[in-house]
C-alpha cells in the first residue's frame, strides 16, 4: 500500500481529538501521515476513498473466534478465517483452543503465532486451561503465556472441577494471566439441545435451564473473590448471569464478560422452525433474557460483544436438529445484527473494538500522525447480500445466509495493508 486518502469521514476513535468530527486522513505505507479538516488534504498519486456518510473507527477485535486449524482445516483454516474476519471489520481476533490437538502446549501456541504472522488480521491464541481440554490437569500455562497466549480457556467446555478452576485462577495471578470462564454445569445442562422454557415444552424437547449457567457464574465469582484475581465470562446468555455480574462489579470484583451478537437478536422462538443454524451453545434464551442482555450491554455490565464464529462442514449442520453440531458463523454479520438490535455506532465500537483490547491488555489503535493505521470505514446504511459471492468463510452455517443485510465495512487497513471490501 502506498498512498490512500479517506475523505470526509466521521471519526469514531474515542481517544482522538477529532472524535465525532469529519476529517480527511492520509495513510502512506501503513502509517497515518496527515489528519485534517474535510477537503484539506491532497496528495499526488493517492487513491481516494469517499468517506461521506461513513465512519472511521478502530478495527474490531473478537474475543471468541473458532477456526479449525490445526486438525479441523475443513471447517476453517487461518487464511480463510482471517479473510472472513477482515470482511467483517475485525483487525484482531482471540482464537479459541477448540482444535485438534487443542492449544494446550507452548508448541501449539507458537504454531498459531508463527502461522498467522503474515495475515492482515492480528491473531492472538487463547490457550487451554487443562491438558487436552479434559478438565483434569492444568496445562503448561506460564510457558504458553511466554509463547504468546493472551488468555486461558477450555473453549466450549466448562471447567467442572472446582479445585482445578480455583488453582487456574491462583496460578495465573502470579504472572498476570487471565482466565476465561465458559459457565455451564454439565450435570444440570446434560445433553440438551435448546433452552428450557415454554418453547422447549411446546416442542417436547428437553431444555437447558438458565440455572446451569448461573450456578457456574456464581461459583467462579466466589473463586475470583477468594483468590483476588480477575476473571472473564465468555458468552453469557441469561438474565441471572447479568445480575450476578452486575452485583460483583458493584462489590469491586475484577470481573468482565461478553455476549454473542446472536444472543442479542434471536430468541428460542426461532427453534420452532427446527433450523439447525439456530442451534448454538449456550442456547438462545427467552425474550426476557434477551432484554436483560441488551440492558447489560447498554449499562456497562457486559463489557464486550463477540461473534462466537463457529464454522462447520455442511454434513454437520444440514441434518436433523437433534444431531446437528452447535454453532454458527458470525464474523461478517456481527455489525448488521447489532445495528438491527438498535445499538448506536459509538456503543458498537466500544464493545467491539475498545473494550476487548482493554480486557486483554492489547494496545489500542490510535488516530494520530506517524502512528500505524489500524482502522476501518463503516457504512451503516449500505445494503448487501450475505451469500456465496460475499462469504469469505469456508462454512455457510448461518441463519442469515442468502439474506439482505444493512451495515457494512467498506475499508480495512492494518499491518501496512489496505483492503477495499466489495
Amino acid at each position: 500500500m502506498e498512498k490512500l486518502i479517506v475523505q470526509n469521514a466521521t471519526v469514531l476513535f474515542s481517544n482522538s481529538a477529532f472524535f465525532n468530527k469529519k476529517v480527511d486522513v492520509l495513510v502512506e505505507n501503513g502509517l497515518i501521515k496527515n489528519i485534517g479538516k474535510s477537503g484539506s488534504i491532497q496528495a499526488k498519486n493517492a487513491t481516494i476513498i469517499d468517506g461521506d456518510g461513513r465512519f472511521l473507527a478502530p478495527g474490531f477485535f473478537d474475543l471468541n473466534c473458532n477456526f479449525g486449524e490445526p486438525g479441523f482445516e475443513t471447517k476453517e483454516d487461518l487464511v480463510t478465517g482471517a479473510a472472513a474476519a477482515a470482511a467483517g471489520g475485525f483487525t484482531g481476533i482471540a482464537l479459541q483452543p477448540n482444535t485438534n490437538p487443542p492449544l494446550h502446549s507452548r508448541a501449539d501456541v507458537a504454531f498459531i503465532v508463527n502461522s498467522a504472522r503474515d495475515l492482515i488480521v492480528n491473531v492472538y491464541p487463547v490457550a487451554a486451561i487443562s491438558k487436552n481440554r479434559e478438565g483434569v490437569d492444568l496445562a503448561e500455562l506460564y510457558d504458553m503465556k511466554l509463547a504468546g497466549a493472551v488468555a486461558f480457556s477450555d473453549g466450549n467446555r466448562s471447567i467442572q472441577h472446582s479445585g482445578l478452576m480455583s488453582r487456574a485462577l491462583l496460578y495465573t495471578k502470579g504472572f498476570g494471566g487471565l482466565v476465561f470462564s465458559y459457565a455451564e454445569d454439565k450435570s444440570i445442562a446434560g445433553k440438551t439441545k435448546m433452552n428450557e422454557g415454554e418453547v422447549s415444552t411446546y416442542l417436547g424437547m428437553k431444555g437447558n435451564p438458565n440455572i446451569a449457567e448461573e450456578v457456574m457464574v456464581s461459583r467462579d465469582l466466589f473463586f475470583a473473590e477468594y483468590n483476588d484475581t480477575p476473571i472473564h465470562f465468555s458468552t453469557i446468555s441469561c438474565e441471572g448471569s447479568v445480575n450476578l455480574i452486575r452485583q460483583a462489579k458493584k462489590k469491586g470484583l475484577k470481573v468482565t464478560c461478553d455476549v454473542a451478537a446472536h444472543h442479542l437478536y434471536y430468541t428460542d422462538d426461532e427453534i420452532i422452525s427446527f433450523d439447525s443454524n439456530f442451534k448454538v451453545k449456550p442456547p438462545l434464551r427467552t425474550k426476557k433474557d434477551r432484554a436483560a442482555l441488551i440492558k447489560g450491554v447498554k449499562d456497562g455490565t457486559i463489557d464486550a460483544i463477540v461473534s462466537q464464529h463457529t464454522p462447520h462442514e455442511v454434513e454437520f449442520k444440514m441434518v436433523e436438529f437433534e444431531i446437528a453440531e452447535f454453532g454458527i458463523i458470525g464474523l461478517q454479520t456481527v455489525l448488521p445484527l447489532l445495528l438491527k438490535v438498535g445499538l448506536t455506532l459509538e456503543l458498537i465500537v466500544e464493545k467491539l473494538a475498545v473494550n476487548p483490547r482493554e480486557i486483554l491488555k492489547v494496545e489500542q489503535p490510535v488516530l494520530e500522525e506517524d502512528q500505524p493505521a489500524n482502522l476501518i470505514l463503516i457504512n451503516p446504511s449500505e445494503l448487501w447480500i450475505f451469500d456465496e459471492s460475499t462469504n469469505r468463510s469456508k462454512a455457510s452455517n448461518s441463519p442469515l445466509f442468502n439474506s439482505e443485510l444493512k451495515g457494512k465495512v467498506d475499508l480495512l487497513i492494518n499491518k501496512g495493508h489496505a483492503i477495499k471490501l466489495p
